[in-house]
C-alpha cells in the first residue's frame, strides 16, 4: 500500500496502482477515452494527461504506476492545457455529424468535448473518410470516420470474448478498425463492443436510427434466457421496448450481457405476437373474448377429470417462466388432483432428487477457479457470460479440461479434452475417476482404465485450491444423468472440487423450487411427450423445439382432446385447441432463480400488445374459476410469498443441493442428449430476426430442420 496526494486529498492504493485507479477510488474524475476497467491498458487517447509534481510533462493517469509520496494534480493549467490540446487532436479528422449519429446524447466524445474543445478548429484541410464495412447483422461500422483509434473494440475481443475479431491496420491517419480477409464479427458478446466503444463508430444495427436516447425511458429488468441472470436496462419508446443494455452487477454478469439478451427484444415487437384469445372451431381459427377462452378451458378441465379422472390431465412448462407462474400452473394442476408437471422438457433421466440442482459456487466464483472440468456442455454457446469468467480465470493462471462429444472452440485455452461419444460419457468419467482413485490410493467408485489424458486430469484436479467439476446442458439431459452426477461428486469429494451444474434455463433452479415436478408418482415429462394426456397445458413452451423428442412429441400432443397453450406468440397452432396470450418478462413482473440460487425480481416495463395478459394473472383467474383454493394473490410478491422463497437474494442454501445417492450404470447409454442451439434456446430468441441472421443463427436453424427431417 502507498500514498499519494490527488488534487489535496491523501489517497491509499496497492502498490503497482496506476493513477487512475487511485483517482477512481478518490471519486475523482479524469477525462479518459481509451480506458476501461474491465480491458487492459493501451494507453492511446492520450486523454488522461495528468500534471505529476517532479515530471517534466504531464503523465497518462491510465498508465503512471503510483509511487509513494507522489503528488497529481488533475485540475492545474498544465493538465487542463494538455487535455485540451488532446481534444483538439481528436477532433480534427471527426465528422461533424451529431445531430444524425446515433451515439448523439450518450457519447463519451461529445460530452468532454463540451468541457475540453475548443469553439473554433484551426485545422483546414479535408477530413479524412473511412470507408463502410459489413460485419454482420448485430454491429453496424456504417460510420468508421468517428472512430478515435481507442482500440477498446480490439481489447474487448482478445480478453473478454475470447476472439480477435477486430484489429488496427495500417498506421497514423490511415489506421483503420476492420475484420480482415471480409469476416463478419461472429462472438456471442459482441454487442458489447457497441457499448464501449465511445464514440459513434460501432452501433447497434437493429436500433439504429430509430430513436434518440433522450426519448427513451429506463427499465431495469433480469434476462430470460440462460441461467446467468443478467441484469439489463430495458429502453422504451411509446410503450414499445427499443434497446436491451446491461445493468451493471459485478456478482452476476458485471457489465456485460450476451447478444441474445441483448437483440431478443426484435421478437417481442414481431407480428408472430399472439394479441388476442383464440379458439379453433370447426378446424378454424377465431378470435374471441377472453371470458369465452378462460369458459372454454374451465369447462373442458372438468369434463375431461370427470370423464377420464385427474391422471388424465398433465402440465408441460417452460424453465424460463417466472417463479410466479411455475408455481401457480403446479398448483393449478395440482388442485385438480393431478401431479403430472414437469419442466425438464429435455431431459433424458428423470431420477428424484432431494434439493434444487444449482452451480454449487457463486457465479462470480467461475472467475477465480483454478482447476476446471466441465462435462458435456458447449460452453461458449450455452452460457456464453460463464464462459467469459473462466476465461478470466484461465488468464490468471486457472487450467480447464473437458470431456465433450466434439472437438469445439471455447475461445479459451483448454489444458485436456477427452472426445467420447456421448453414449460412453459415463465410462469417460469412471476413467478420469479411477485415475483420481489411483493417484490417492483409493478405491474407484467404479471399474474404469485411466488413460493419459484421464491421468492428467485427474492430477490437475488434485493441484491448486479453487476447483470446480462442472456438468453442462449436454450432461443434464443424458440418458444417465445421474450415473454422471455421481461420479462428478465422487471426484469432488476426492479432489476437493465443488459438483454443480451450469444449469440451462433462467429459471430452471426455480422451477425445482416450486416443485414443478412430479412428486407423488405422477408422470414426468418424457412421459407426458409420449403422449396418453387428455388435456395438456402447454406454459410458455413449443414441444416441436424445446422437447427431446421435438416432431414425434408434437404428434403424440396431438391426439389430446384438449391441449391449451400460454404463449406471447402464435405458437402449437397445429396441436393446440386454444391459444391464451400471456405477457413476455418486458409485459409482465415477476422472478427468476439464477444458476447460483439468487432470487432476482422484476417488473413489467411496458403494457401488455393487444389483450395479452400476464401469465400468473391468467393461472390465478383459472383457478378460481376451478373453484380452487390458494388463488386469491393480488400481485407477484403475495405469490413469491406462498413459495417461501425470499424476495431478492441467495436462497437458503438447505434448499439446494446436487448430492446423490444413484447407482453408476456403466453401460453405454442410448440416444444423443437434447441441446438447444445458442439461438433456438427459447421462444423469444427464436424469433429475434437479427439473431437467426447471424453465423450461429443460421447453423442453428439448419440443426433444427435436419432434426426435424429425421424425425
Amino acid at each position: 500500500m502507498v500514498e499519494i496526494e490527488l488534487d489535496g486529498k491523501k489517497v491509499g492504493i496497492d502498490e503497482g496502482s496506476m493513477i487512475m485507479h487511485a483517482a477512481e477510488r478518490a471519486g475523482t474524475y479524469i477525462p479518459h477515452f481509451c480506458y476501461h476497467k474491465k480491458l487492459s491498458i493501451a494507453a492511446n487517447c492520450r486523454m488522461c494527461l495528468v500534471d505529476v509534481e517532479k515530471m517534466p510533462k504531464p503523465m497518462p493517469a491510465c498508465a503512471t504506476p503510483v509511487t509513494q509520496g507522489m503528488i497529481v494534480r488533475t485540475k492545474s493549467d498544465k493538465a487542463i492545457k494538455a487535455q485540451q490540446s488532446v481534444m483538439e487532436f481528436l477532433l480534427i479528422n471527426h465528422p461533424l455529424d451529431c445531430p444524425i449519429c446515433d451515439q448523439g446524447g450518450e457519447c463519451q466524445l461529445q460530452d468532454l468535448a463540451v468541457g475540453y474543445g475548443g469553439s473554433s478548429s484551426r485545422y483546414e484541410e479535408e477530413k479524412r473518410v473511412v470507408p463502410h464495412k459489413d460485419v454482420g447483422p448485430l454491429i453496424s461500422m456504417e460510420e468508421m470516420s468517428r472512430c478515435i483509434h481507442c482500440t477498446r473494440c480490439v481489447r474487448f475481443g482478445q480478453e473478454v470474448a475470447g476472439a480477435m475479431e477486430l484489429g488496427m491496420s495500417h498506421r497514423g491517419e490511415h489506421a483503420e478498425i476492420e475484420t480482415f480477409v471480409g469476416h463478419s464479427v461472429d462472438s456471442e458478446l459482441s454487442g458489447n463492443m457497441i457499448d464501449i466503444c465511445p464514440v459513434g463508430a460501432l452501433t447497434s444495427k437493429p436500433f439504429r436510427y430509430s430513436a434518440r436516447t433522450w426519448e427513451l425511458s429506463r427499465r431495469k429488468s433480469v434476462s430470460p434466457h440462460d441461467s446467468t441472470g443478467a441484469n439489463l436496462v430495458v429502453q422504451i419508446k411509446n410503450h414499445k421496448v427499443m434497446r436491451v443494455v446491461p445493468f451493471e452487477n459485478e456478482a452476476v454478469n458485471e457489465c456485460w450481457i450476451a447478444d441474445r439478451d441483448r437483440f431478443s427484444y426484435e421478437a417481442l415487437n414481431s407480428p408472430d405476437r399472439l394479441t388476442r384469445p383464440m379458439l379453433k372451431q370447426g378446424g378454424q381459427w377465431r378470435e374471441v373474448e377472453w371470458q369465452a377462452a378462460l369458459e372454454y378451458v374451465a369447462n373442458g378441465l372438468r369434463q375431461i377429470k370427470t370423464d377420464h379422472g385427474a391422471a388424465g390431465i398433465g402440465g408441460l412448462l417452460s424453465p424460463h417462466s417466472t417463479v410466479e407462474e411455475l408455481h401457480l400452473a403446479t398448483a393449478l394442476l395440482r388442485g385438480l388432483g393431478s401431479d403430472n408437471v414437469d419442466h425438464r422438457l429435455r431431459h433424458a433421466d428423470f431420477t428424484p432428487h432431494a434439493g434444487a440442482h444449482w452451480l454449487g459456487l457463486p457465479i462470480a466464483g467461475l472467475s477465480q477457479l483454478q482447476r476446471v472440468l466441465v462435462v458435456g456442455s458447449s460452453l461458449r454457446k450455452d452460457h456464453p457470460l460463464f464462459a467469459q469468467r473462466i476465461r478470466q480465470a484461465t488468464r490468471m493462471g486457472g487450467v480447464v479440461h473437458a470431456l465433450q462429444a466434439e472437438a469445439q472452440d471455447w475461445a479459451l485455452p483448454v489444458a485436456t479434452t477427452v472426445l467420447a461419444p456421448a453414449a460412453t460419457w459415463v465410462q469417460a468419467l469412471a476413467n478420469i475417476a479411477a485415475a483420481v482413485a489411483a493417484e490417492k490410493g483409493v478405491a474407484a467408485p467404479a471399474a474404469g482404465v485411466p488413460d493419459a489424458a484421464s491421468q492428467a486430469i485427474a492430477r490437475s484436479l488434485l493441484g491448486g485450491e479453487r476447483k470446480a467439476v462442472l456438468l453442462g446442458n449436454a450432461a443434464a439431459h443424458h440418458a444417465k444423468a445421474s450415473s454422471l452426477l455421481a461420479l462428478a461428486q465422487w471426484i469432488g469429494a476426492q479432489t476437493g472440487a465443488s459438483v454443480g451444474f451450469l444449469t440451462e434455463a433462467a429459471n430452471t433452479v426455480g422451477a425445482q423450487l416450486v416443485g414443478a415436478m412430479p412428486a407423488q408418482g405422477g408422470l414426468h415429462a418424457g412421459q407426458m411427450l409420449a403422449g396418453g394426456l387428455k388435456a395438456v397445458l402447454l406454459l410458455n413452451t413449443e414441444p416441436r423445439f424445446d422437447a427431446a423428442s421435438g416432431a414425434a412429441a408434437v404428434k403424440a400432443l396431438g391426439s389430446a382432446q384438449m391441449v391449451i397453450s400460454l404463449s406471447p406468440f402464435r405458437a402449437n397452432m397445429d396441436i393446440a385447441d386454444v391459444l391464451l396470450p400471456i405477457a413476455p418478462f418486458t409485459e409482465t413482473s415477476g422472478s427468476f432463480v439464477n444458476a447460483e440460487g439468487r432470487v432476482q425480481g422484476f417488473h413489467a416495463v411496458v403494457r401488455p400488445a393487444g389483450e395479452a395478459r400476464p401469465a400468473w394473472k391468467v393461472l390465478r383467474v383459472l383457478g378460481t374459476m376451478l373453484g380452487l383454493a390458494g388463488f386469491d394473490a393480488e400481485s407477484t410478491p403475495d405469490v413469491l410469498n406462498a413459495t417461501g422463497l425470499p424476495a431478492s437474494g441467495l436462497v437458503d442454501a438447505a434448499r439446494l443441493s446436487n448430492a446423490t445417492d444413484a447407482v453408476i450404470d456403466l453401460a453405454p447409454a442410448s440416444g444423443e442428449p437434447a441441446v438447444a442451439p445458442i439461438y433456438q434456446l427459447d421462444s423469444i430468441v427464436r424469433r429475434a430476426m437479427a439473431l437467426q441472421l447471424t453465423a450461429d443463427g443460421r447453423a442453428g436453424a439448419a440443426r433444427m430442420a435436419a432434426q426435424e427431417v429425421q424425425a
